[in-house]
């Protein structure tokens, strides 16, 4: 209930402030229309534009992507729909460099991500420890922003029309086609921000980030373009951990342990890592001189990074003093190299409308341990190991035809489209050199902070899916549309599936029009969650354990009760309100989305009797299960107002929120399959809260964007609403209130092709809340900040940007 009228209170306050303005400026002339991008995801009718489309769909130009002091397609897509997530998690593994993203609060997997309409390979990374448990999710960040025209996401379920993985919506980057022009953009940024933390308080200026991106159009042909984009991006670390105090250290007789050297030292690093990486992307087309086009794209992207872990006191039984006489702070070096390339052919057949293309993408993760030891090596222990690689790529092959049929009493002819999809998908682990896995009983074994993956854990994985589709849409009359999908998928691990979509909108009057449909959907398991197996550290009760991951079919996995994953399955409904007058644009989408059969990762399990099942050293275990079933209903409200005025230049306002609410159901807390007794309770109160409490209910943008002659300017304000962070002792739960952050950037243009901008990303320095348990008598907890802060915990960026184009 108190949802709903916070729903009716800010639609209300939006229509006022809007419809204020635009009778401000009811003299001003014809206001800037923001209603007529025409949009090519969530349908394929040619021509349908925003306001006109039958379900909720944001586009995303390249000057709003441009207009943040980040040069993250991710975190700037977060501040630009209210219904998109983008944490930035710290000690987390490989997720430190490869983060994922939520829209409308639902798994990072369950999101369809396409470049140029083509289905984007996911990354071979696993993310096991943070948001986004147990997803391996496609990394927009190796998509240089330079390269974007525009980003459509379809707020809707739409597995009928593009097939696995569409349940919470599409997101679609389209990529600058331009033959000519270009341009070049320096963007350099820091963190400069005042940290105030239970035991200090710092002025801190790092994470330095410089950023050098550009593109350039070229003629190919008469008619046709090739569109070349670059990017570099070194960004170095933060860090937002407090001090060690000798209070935090362990005691020998009431005394601190003599091999601690010092105290009162900051041992830990709890923020973002260094990163550093260079992409590429081309995007191409040519007319040929029977009316077809040619076209293609293709991407590169080499990403160094470095995180860390979790730091090894002098005195801990993982350390070899004579190597490490004051302890260490164990560092992971993920390799990514990520690439794609994609092409094909499209014309007119008589009518007939065709594209048949083929798609190739890869993503490879190696992973370089340093600033670490194997404690089973002892004094002759290495400090640097290669700990193995992940990989995963992807292929798919599309025919895709669309005819219109002109048919009596339809007032415009019924767009039939129809076509069909190959994909196959292989994923790999393979193994690190021997001294990274390498362990006796008794002493921890392995590269600290990450073993390196076993010959026995090595994976070699594909599996192959077919689908067909027939989508059909019509505007019936003058003020009705209708659509509907059906899609037919069969895959090779696990079986087949057939999903439907009816869509509808009825235009009540010129400015006003009622939008809905009802679909089913679908999330095959992926591969990485069939097979992944890996031991990493994992704080669990505050005890840093040895934790194995194991593959759905292992002997362990099996003996606690696991079972072949089935797909996640669910029915979507939408129901929406659009209102449209000259510049003023106002959508009210509400939604329910029920999941069957959600993929989950169980719980760390370490009961005595599943200890006792484990490899030496390996101190928990948990694997991937159908776990609940789940209920996410909400709305999202967007409104925009763009106006001229004849003194003071052009203005666009924003104001948006999205307001979501999930729920577990059906939850499998224990196995009856389990061997053990008493059986371990695979789902419990932490994982439910992690997905029911784990993101943002709410999340609200106001923006204000100005420009006049060679001079703009903007103002964000981006409020995230309440976030709950469990634990497996109730008394220590607590919550991260709403955060309110401030963005705001001026920009001038002084020379005919020059532009300079200055800003800031949260300019009033907001931090989330702090964990209150940070330093219980019950054990210390080493993060002051939780990963699951909506808006990250780096405080105030500031960053000077100039641009030049031709």
């Amino acid at each position: 209930m108190r949802t709903l009228k916070s729903t009716l209170y800010f639609a209300g306050v939006s229509l006022a402030a809007l419809a204020a303005g635009a009778a401000a400026a009811q003299d001003a002339p014809q206001p800037r229309q923001t209603s007529d991008v025409v949009i090519v995801t969530g349908t394929r009718t040619e021509g349908r534009t925003v306001t006109q489309s039958l379900a909720p769909v944001d586009v995303i130009s390249a000057s709003d992507i441009n207009a943040h002091g980040t040069t993250e397609l991710n975190q700037a897509l977060a501040y630009s729909l209210p219904s998109f997530n983008f944490p930035l998690p710290a000690i987390s593994d490989g997720t430190d460099s490869i983060r994922p993203a939520q829209l409308r609060g639902l798994a990072p997997d369950q999101t369809l991500m396409l470049v140029n309409g083509k289905r984007r390979h996911v990354s071979a990374l696993l993310n096991l420890n943070t948001v986004g448990r147990g997803a391996a999710a496609v990394d927009l960040n190796t998509i240089p922003t330079s390269a974007i025209g525009a980003v459509e996401v379809l707020r809707d379920g739409a597995s009928a029309q593009y097939g696995s993985d569409a349940i919470a919506g599409v997101i679609n980057v389209r990529l600058r086609e331009a033959r000519e022009g270009g341009g070049v953009t320096a963007t350099y940024g820091a963190h400069v921000t005042d940290v105030d933390l239970p035991r200090s308080s710092r002025s801190v200026r790092d994470g330095e980030t410089l950023t050098i991106a550009g593109w350039a159009g070229f003629p190919l042909t008469e008619n046709g373009f090739l569109t070349v984009s670059a990017e570099y991006r070194d960004r170095k670390r933060t860090n937002r951990a407090d001090l060690d105090t000798v209070n935090n250290y362990p005691l020998i007789g009431g005394q601190p342990d003599p091999r601690e050297l010092s105290f009162d030292r900051l041992n830990w690093n709890h923020g973002n890592g260094d990163v550093r990486d260079v992409s590429v992307m081309a995007n191409a087309g040519v007319d040929l001189d029977n009316g077809a086009e040619l076209y293609g794209f293709a991407s590169y992207q080499d990403r160094e990074a470095r995180s860390f872990g979790f730091y090894r006191r002098a005195g801990d039984a993982r350390n070899v003093p004579s190597i490490y006489p004051d302890g260490f702070l164990p560092e992971i070096h993920p390799d990514v190299t990520d690439w794609s390339a994609g092409g094909g052919v499209r014309g007119d057949a008589g009518g007939l409308e065709y594209d048949f293309s083929v798609v190739h993408g890869r993503n490879t993760v190696d992973f370089n341990i340093r600033n670490t030891l194997n404690r089973s090596l002892g004094d002759a222990s290495p400090t640097e190991f290669y700990a193995g690689q992940l990989s995963f790529r992807q292929t798919v092959v599309n025919a895709d035809f669309v005819r219109p049929v002109a048919i009596d009493g339809l007032a415009s002819p019924l767009n039939v489209a129809f076509g069909a999809e190959y994909r196959r998908e292989n994923y790999r682990i393979g193994a690190g050199e021997p001294d990274s896995y390498f362990g006796v009983p008794g002493l921890a074994a392995g590269s600290q902070v990450f073993p390196g993956f076993q010959p026995q854990n090595e994976v070699n994985e594909s599996r192959d899916s077919w689908g067909g589709y027939l989508d059909l849409e019509a505007d019936v009359n003058d003020r009705l549309t209708v659509s509907g999908a059906v899609r037919y998928e069969n895959y090779s691990d696990f079986g087949d599936t057939f999903n439907a979509k009816l869509s509808g909108r009825f235009e009540m009057t010129e400015s006003a029009a009622l939008r809905g449909s009802i679909s089913t959907g679908f999330r095959a398991p992926s591969l990485h969650q069939s097979h992944y197996t890996a031991t990493s550290t994992v704080f669990i009760n505050n005890v840093a354990t040895e934790t194995g991951t194991f593959a759905v079919d292992s002997p362990i996995a099996r003996a606690l009760g696991s079972q072949d994953l089935e797909p996640e399955t669910s029915i979507n409904y939408s129901v929406g309100l659009v209102l449209q007058h000259e510049g003023f644009v106002l959508t009210i989408d509400g939604y329910r989305i029920e999941i069957d059969d959600r993929i989950l990762l169980s719980e760390n399990l370490n009961q005595a009797n599943v200890v006792a099942l484990l490899p030496t050293g390996v101190g928990a275990a948990r694997f991937f299960l159908n776990a609940a079933d789940s209920v996410t209903q909400g709305v999202d409200i967007v409104a925009n107002y763009s106006w001229d005025t004849e003194n003071l230049g052009s203005f666009r306002a924003t104001a948006a929120a999205n307001f979501t609410d999930t729920e577990l159901k059906n939850i499998q807390s224990t196995n009856v399959l389990s061997s053990l007794d008493p059986a371990p309770v695979l789902f419990s109160r932490i994982n439910i809260g992690r997905q029911e409490t784990g993101s943002p209910k709410n999340k609200f943008i106001f923006g204000l964007d100005w420009n006049r002659d060679n001079l703009g300017g903007l103002i964000r304000a981006t409020r995230f609403g309440d976030v709950e962070v469990l634990a497996g002792n109730p008394a220590l739960d607590y919550t991260i209130e709403e955060q309110w952050v401030v963005d705001i950037e001026g920009s001038v243009q002084l020379l005919e092709n020059t532009r300079f901008a200055i800003g800031a990303n949260n300019l009033f320095d907001s931090y989330p809340t702090q964990n209150p348990n940070f330093n219980v008598a019950t054990g210390p907890t080493p993060f002051i900040y939780s990963p699951f802060s909506p808006a990250g915990f780096n405080g105030r960026y500031v960053y000077g940007r100039v641009s030049v184009t031709w």
